[in-house]
């Protein structure tokens, strides 16, 4: 083989191994639809994740949205959360984005502005962060505190799970699926957590329904929780 013109047989031949370098690498196969969808999964989910923080002393998440409810107390002594507990919810029923969940938090509810809310006016809960259906988060109660979530609830023959869990609302009903960015976002607070009370890193994650068979059904049937699995492991 002849130097190309102006280089000399030094240069040349850096060239041709170079060539020969990459030439000889083996092409990968293009990637499945569910493998790039997984990769899409991580890229989204780790700004996101970055930007949730937790102040551990106090329990409360830096840099989101606040709205403090009354409706909450200290766990009993000795007791710290050993469970996370998925919610559903809308207010009213269906209607995203209004303000129904922060006054039914904050005992706010005003009984004749909906049909619905005659039936829940005197309920007295709460839940410690809600994720809208845009991804925004609130939080309501410190996590070192009991929110009141759960209700008459059982995991693993433990009673009362508002004692030793910690609740997640995700705006939505039983009969819609949720929105990717709610699962990057729940993944992300979910690993804050377990970031910050490192006892979390070994508790499951269960639906409100997994608690209180027959008397709840959320987050329902369309939550994905395959997908939730596999954003956590990322």
């Amino acid at each position: 083989m002849y130097p190309a013109r102006g280089l000399g047989y030094v240069e040349a031949w850096y060239i041709v191994v170079a060539v020969a370098l990459v030439n000889s690498r083996p092409l990968r196969p293009p990637r499945s639809r569910a493998e790039r969808a997984i990769r899409t999964e991580k890229s989204r989910t780790k700004p996101i994740a970055d930007r949730v923080k937790l102040e551990i002393d106090t329990g409360w998440l830096q840099g989101v949205r606040r709205v403090d409810s009354p409706n909450c107390d200290d766990r009993p002594d000795g007791m710290r959360a050993e469970l996370i507990v998925v919610h559903g919810i809308s207010l009213p029923p269906g209607d995203f984005g209004g303000s129904g969940i922060d006054r039914l938090f904050t005992n706010c509810l005003v009984a004749d502005e909906h049909p619905y809310f005659e039936q829940i006016i005197d309920l007295r809960v709460s839940s410690h962060a809600l994720i809208s259906r845009s991804g925004r988060l609130t939080q309501y109660v410190s996590f070192e505190r009991r929110a009141w979530h759960a209700g008459e609830s059982c995991y693993c023959g433990r009673t009362s799970c508002n004692d030793f869990s910690i609740g997640i609302e995700l705006e939505g009903t039983d009969d819609i699926p949720y929105e990717l960015i709610q699962y990057q976002r729940l993944a992300a607070l979910v690993a804050a957590l377990r970031r910050a009370y490192p006892w979390l890193r070994a508790a499951e994650v269960v639906g409100h329904s997994d608690i209180a068979p027959g008397r709840k059904t959320d987050p329902g049937p369309h939550f994905d929780w395959a997908l939730l699995g596999r954003l956590l492991e990322s």
